[in-house]
């Protein structure tokens, strides 16, 4: 086996290893909405309790049974005897003794039980589904119940009804937005007129000296300033947030204009991406990114500070398009990213931001099937941190330019491990 060949085994069994114990607490965890959430899963007292503000939204029990989802042996001779699907002990979500505010008179919030599911993610994060149960004596566990199937968030293993039967939440639907747009607004997405629906299919054209292609009409940019994606990373203890760029008006410099300037002048970010200059050329650079309706020039931030600078393209009408074998997808996205600060620099840090970039362009449009990257192939730590975010290469090819390693992260494969 090449060198090359053991370290990419390496990396793909570092993605598939779950050595690392759960996490038993979510203490001061922030919401998308900055409401303060905390939660526990305590073995000991069979009464756990999710709070948000410090109200006692629900409180669950661990009951002494266990579940298991085997959907493909579901009415056939292996429906209760698979033995490679683990169970799962079943919990139960009843009415807390205090009230949330959000509840308007019924036992839960919709929004409450989300936070509660991302509580149970967080703390159960290793299992794919979680078999929940709603007591009656939540006032609206119908309501409750017919939010997690219509949405997606949950399903049971038979056909739905309003009977007692287990509900397995799903991470992979869970992370992908399930239950948030459309029934609240306290998921990572904000809302806004850019992410409230996807977009209709309208056919589109591009041509430019190196592209030539027909693709569907693009969503209308975001307004300047406007946060498009918000995440509390535990691991990290801050918010991230991606920002569309907010290039000020007349001569005035933003903070991100500022900011970008800034970074092109170091040494470290120009070698990469080669737009050392003034600041007019880099006005100039972002008006005419802006000014293109297949990318959406970002910056990132944590806790509100800027960081680094991102451009998500449409990958259809961009001059990658002809290196990708097959072709890419209408509404596959392609990423170029750089940190500005050397202090938001690190591997904890990287991967995590990196992976909330391919996060946000699955969010952002379920018809994206694909992210991409075309790093230059050399590049050794970036195609590391693209492994590491279920990115695999899928070819590598010559640019005029450089060299290049084309990195892909499917929707399937990016929610189906526990990377999140």
């Amino acid at each position: 086996m090449t060198r090359a060949a053991q370290r990419l085994l390496a990396i793909q069994n570092a993605l598939t290893d779950h050595s690392v114990s759960d996490d038993q607490k979510v203490d001061g965890f922030i919401l998308p909405d900055g409401a303060v959430m905390t939660a526990k899963a305590d073995s000991v007292s069979p009464t756990n309790f999710v709070h948000i503000d410090g109200l006692a939204v629900c409180e669950y029990h661990l009951l002494n049974q266990t579940a298991q989802l085997v959907i493909s042996a579901v009415g056939t001779q292996f429906e209760n005897t698979a033995s490679h699907v683990p169970s799962f002990q079943v919990i139960e979500i009843l009415p807390s003794s205090d009230s949330s505010p959000l509840a308007s008179g019924n036992d839960m919030a919709v929004q409450d039980l989300w936070a509660t599911v991302y509580a149970l993610f967080t703390l159960y994060h290793k299992q794919e589904v979680i078999p929940v149960v709603l007591s009656q004596k939540l006032k609206n566990s119908k309501k409750l119940r017919s939010y997690l199937i219509r949405s997606g968030l949950g399903r049971t293993a038979h056909v739905p009804t309003d009977s007692k039967e287990e509900i397995y939440l799903h991470r992979a639907a869970f992370w992908q937005g399930a239950g948030t747009q459309g029934y609240h607004t306290r998921g990572w997405l904000p809302p806004s007129s850019f992410t409230v629906a996807p977009f209709p299919y309208i056919q589109s054209f591009t041509r430019t000296p190196t592209v030539i292609s027909a693709h569907p009409l693009r969503p209308v940019k975001p307004k300047p300033g406007e946060t498009l994606f918000r995440r509390f990373c535990p691991s990290i203890g801050e918010t991230l947030e991606f920002t569309y760029f907010d290039l000020g008006s007349g001569s005035e410099t933003s903070e991100h204009l500022d900011s970008f300037h800034r970074w092109h002048n170091q040494e470290r970010v120009n070698k990469a991406w080669g737009e050392r200059g003034s600041l007019e050329k880099h006005r100039a650079y972002i008006t005419e990114v802006t000014n293109d309706p297949a990318v959406l020039p970002l910056i990132m931030s944590w806790n509100g500070e800027p960081m680094g600078y991102a451009e998500i393209t449409y990958l259809k009408e961009n001059h990658v398009a002809p290196y990708i074998p097959g072709g890419p997808g209408d509404w596959d996205r392609g990423l170029h990213v750089l940190v500005g600060e050397d202090k938001f620099r690190g591997a904890d840090r990287t991967t995590t931001w990196h992976r909330a970039l391919i996060h946000y362009c699955f969010l952002a449009d379920l018809r994206t099937e694909s992210v991409m990257g075309e790093p230059k192939a050399d590049n050794s730590s970036i195609i590391k941190v693209e492994l590491d975010s279920a990115m695999h290469i899928a070819t590598i090819f010559d640019f005029p330019y450089k060299r290049s390693a084309l990195v892909c992260a499917t929707r399937e494969r990016f929610f189906r491990l526990d990377i999140l």
